[in-house]
C-alpha cells in the first residue's frame, strides 16, 4: 500500500517542480513510511512522487515511480493487484524477464504487452494509478472499479495536480487559498460525505470509481478543470444488469459457488511478504472473512476487535466467542473517554475532507491497534452492499406497503402517539423489555421508531430511500447560500426493483463515498494495508447473478452469505440483532464531548464563518441536550465540518 502524487506545471523550473512533488509526497508520508521516490519528465514538466509501504517485494526492485523495461511507461501505483501471479505467467511465456517480484512490475509489463485497457480488464485489485506514456505523451489517471483507493486531481494556478489525499494537494496550494464547493457542502450535510466526482473545493475533483482520465500533454493547452473529462471503463450498472444464474431452484449450487469464490479470493488476498491478520467485529461479514482465512492458514491468525462499555453498542463479547471457536489469536481493545477526546482532535487531519460517519472513531482505533502487531489486515467491508445486509433493504418496502393500507387518520394518530415519547425514553423502555426477556441489542431503538413513522409518509420508494440515507433532510435550511445538490441516482429503478436498486445505489455512492473513504483514511493513517476480499470484482459480479430471494428471505438479510458462514461457525454464535459498527455518538455529544461541541457550534464562530444559519443548529442542539430528540448524527455532520474548517482553513 502506498500514496501517490504529482503535477504538470509548464511554467515551473525543474528544481521547483521536483521540490513541489517531494513536498506533496512528504505530506502523505503516513501512507508509505518505508520509502519515497520522485521522478521528473523534463520536456513536459511532469513529476511523479510516491510513498511506499512495503508489502510485496521488500527489495529496491519494488521501488517507485517505476519504469517499464522498454522505458516507454512510468508508473506511480497505490494498491494491490491480487491476481498478479496469474497475469505474470503468460508474460513470462512471452519472454518478459522480471527484475523482482512486485505486482507493480507485473502491471507495467502487462501494459507493455497488452496495453492499458486490456491490462485493467484483467487486473483484480484495489488501485489508484498515474501512468505516463512517453511515446504518445499521454498522462493517465485511473481508479479501481469500486473505489477502494482514492485519487484527487485538479487545476490550480495553471498547474495540473493529483494525489491520493487532499493533503498532497495542500502541499502545492494551501486549503485556505481554494474555493469552497457549496453544492458539495449541501450534499455533505445530507449524506455525511462528499461523493465523487466532487470534492469540498471547486478547483479539485475526485476521480470516480471505475474511471480513467487521459491528458495528452503534447496537445493540452487549456488547463481548465471543466475540460478534463473522465471516462468510465466499468460501471455498477454493467455488473448489475447480468441475468440471474442462481435462484431458489438451485440455491445449494449458489451456496457452494459462493463458498468456493470466497476461498479463492481470500487465498489471493493473503499473499504478502509481511504479517497478515483480520478484523473480527462479531458480525457476519468479518466473521466469514476471518473464518475462511483461518481455515486456509496452518497457524492461528491474529484477529482484532473494538469494544464499548455501552452494552447496546458492544459486539466485542460475541467476537471473542467466535474467535475462540475459530482458534484465532484474538486481540480486543475497549474504547474509553481518553480515546475519544484524543481522536476528535485528529479527525480533521486523518479525514482531510469533511467526513461524518461516526464509526470513523472505532475504525481508527482498530486500525491503530492492528498495526501494533502487523502490516496487513483483511476486513469484511462490502458484504452488506453485495448481499443485502442493511435493515433498510429488508423493511422499507414492507413499511411502505403497510402504511399504504392504513387509513390516513389512523396513520396520523399512530405517528402522534409514537412521537409524543422522546426517542431516549423509547430506548429505555426497549432496554427494560430486553432485560426482562434476557435479550441483547436494541441500540437507538427510539431513533429507528421515529424513522419508521416518518418513512411511512414517503410518496415513493425513491423518496423513502433518500430519507433513509439523509442526515439533514433539508440542507437548505442550514446553509446561508444554497445552490442545489449534486444528483445521486441509482443505476436501477427503486420503484420497480427496490432491493437491487438500493444495493446499486449503495455500491455507486455510499460504499465508495462513506465506507471505503472511512477505511482507507483510517488504515493509511496507521500505515496499515487494509484489504476487502468481499469487494473483489469476481464476488461483485457473482453477487449480481444471485436473485434477491437468496439475499433476503423471511425478513432476514444476507441469507446466502449466512448459509456459507454456517459451514464454519455454529448458528448460535451468529444469530442476534444486527448492530453494525455503530458508536454511542449521541451520548458522547451530551457528555464527554460537551465542551468540544460548545467550541465548534459557538454562535459567534458560526456567524463570523458565514456558511450556516445559526437558528436551526441551536434548535437541534437544545433539543438534543434536553433528551427530547436525538439529533446526534445531524449534529455530528456539523461538528465534523466545523472541526475540518477550523483545522484546514483557519489554522491551516
Amino acid at each position: 500500500m502506498c500514496g501517490i502524487a504529482g503535477l504538470v506545471s509548464p511554467s515551473l523550473p525543474i528544481d521547483f517542480l521536483k521540490a513541489t512533488a517531494t513536498a506533496m509526497a512528504e505530506a502523505i508520508e503516513h501512507r508509505g513510511p518505508d520509502a519515497m521516490g520522485v521522478w521528473v519528465e523534463q520536456e513536459q514538466k511532469l513529476a511523479f512522487s510516491h510513498r511506499r509501504l512495503s508489502i510485496q517485494d521488500l527489495s529496491e526492485s519494488g521501488a517507485q515511480p517505476m519504469h517499464s523495461h522498454s522505458k516507454r511507461y512510468t508508473i506511480a501505483f497505490n494498491g494491490e493487484i491480487y491476481n498478479f501471479l496469474e497475469i505474470k505467467k503468460p508474460l513470462i511465456d512471452a519472454g518478459f524477464e522480471f527484475r523482482g517480484h512486485s505486482d507493480t512490475e507485473v502491471l507495467l509489463c502487462a501494459i507493455e504487452h497488452w496495453g492499458l485497457e486490456q491490462t485493467i480488464a484483467k487486473a483484480k485489485g484495489m488501485f489508484a494509478i498515474a501512468l505516463w506514456d512517453s511515446q504518445t505523451k499521454v498522462l493517465t489517471l485511473i481508479r479501481d472499479r469500486i473505489g477502494e483507493k482514492p485519487l484527487y486531481y485538479g487545476v490550480i494556478n495553471g498547474s495540473f495536480v493529483f494525489g491520493s489525499e487532499l493533503k498532497a494537494i495542500f502541499a502545492h496550494t494551501p486549503a485556505k487559498a481554494l474555493t469552497l464547493n457549496k453544492m458539495a457542502i449541501a450534499s455533505f450535510l445530507r449524506h455525511g460525505y462528499i461523493s465523487a466526482p466532487n470534492s469540498v473545493f471547486e478547483e479539485v475533483k475526485k476521480l470516480s470509481p471505475g474511471c480513467r482520465i487521459d491528458i495528452n500533454l503534447a496537445e493540452q493547452s487549456d488547463w481548465s478543470i471543466a475540460n478534463l473529462t473522465p471516462k468510465p471503463y466499468w460501471t455498477v450498472a454493467q455488473s448489475a444488469n447480468q441475468p440471474y444464474l442462481y435462484t431458489e431452484q438451485n440455491q445449494s449450487e449458489a451456496i457452494s459457488a459462493l463458498d468456493e469464490k470466497i476461498n479463492k479470493v481470500i487465498n489471493e488476498q493473503s499473499i504478502a511478504d509481511v504479517p497478515l491478520g483480520a478484523f473480527l467485529s462479531g458480525g457476519i461479514d468479518s466473521t466469514v472473512v476471518s473464518a475462511v482465512l483461518q481455515a486456509n492458514t496452518s497457524t492461528a491468525i491474529d484477529t482484532f476487535t473494538i469494544g464499548f462499555e455501552e452494552k447496546s453498542f458492544n459486539e466485542a463479547e460475541f467476537a471473542k466467542e467466535i474467535a475462540k471457536h475459530l482458534g484465532t489469536k484474538h486481540h480486543e481493545h475497549y474504547v474509553n473517554q481518553q480515546d475519544i477526546l484524543e481522536l476528535v482532535n485528529i479527525l480533521p487531519r486523518v479525514y482531510d475532507e469533511p467526513f461524518a460517519d461516526a464509526s470513523q472513531l472505532p475504525t481508527i482505533l482498530v486500525n491503530r491497534f492492528a498495526r501494533s502487531e502487523l502490516t496487513v489486515c483483511l476486513s469484511g467491508d462490502g458484504g452488506d452492499e453485495l448481499f443485502a445486509g442493511y435493515n433498510r433493504y429488508v423493511f422499507t418496502e414492507a413499511v411502505l406497503k403497510k402504511a399504504a393500507a392504513l387509513p390516513a387518520v389512523f396513520k396520523s394518530i399512530l405517528k402522534a402517539l409514537i412521537t409524543s415519547v422522546a426517542p431516549g425514553k423509547w430506548d429505555k423502555l426497549y432496554q427494560a423489555l430486553n432485560s426482562i426477556a434476557k435479550r441483547k441489542g436494541g441500540a437507538e431503538f427510539g431513533n429507528k421508531l421515529y424513522k419508521m413513522v416518518s418513512l411511512a409518509d414517503a410518496k415513493s420508494k425513491a423518496a423513502a430511500y433518500e430519507y433513509l440515507m439523509s442526515y439533514w433532510q433539508q440542507p437548505e435550511q442550514v446553509l446561508k447560500a444554497f445552490n442545489g445538490e449534486p444528483a445521486m441516482q441509482s443505476p436501477l429503478s427503486l420503484e420497480d426493483d427496490f432491493i437491487n436498486a438500493a444495493m446499486a445505489w449503495d455500491q455507486q455512492w455510499y460504499l465508495p463515498g462513506d465506507n471505503l473513504t472511512k477505511t482507507d483514511r483510517a488504515s493509511m493513517a496507521a500505515s496499515l494495508e487494509l484489504r476487502a476480499p468481499l469487494l473483489d470484482i469476481e464476488l461483485i459480479d457473482f453477487a449480481w447473478t444471485v436473485s434477491p430471494e437468496l439475499k433476503v428471505r423471511d425478513g432476514k438479510s444476507k441469507w446466502l452469505l449466512r448459509e456459507v458462514l454456517y459451514k464454519y461457525v455454529p448458528k448460535e454464535l451468529i444469530e442476534r440483532p444486527k448492530m453494525g459498527f455503530s458508536v454511542p455518538i449521541s451520548q458522547w455529544i451530551r457528555t464527554d464531548l460537551s465542551a468540544w461541541v460548545d467550541e465548534l457550534l459557538d454562535k459567534e464562530f458560526i456567524e463570523k464563518q458565514g456558511i450556516f444559519n445559526y437558528a436551526p443548529i441551536q434548535h437541534a442542539l437544545l433539543e438534543h441536550r434536553s433528551g427530547s430528540y436525538d439529533h446526534g448524527k445531524k449534529l455530528w455532520t456539523l461538528l465534523m465540518f466545523q472541526a475540518w474548517f477550523k483545522t484546514n482553513i483557519i489554522d491551516g
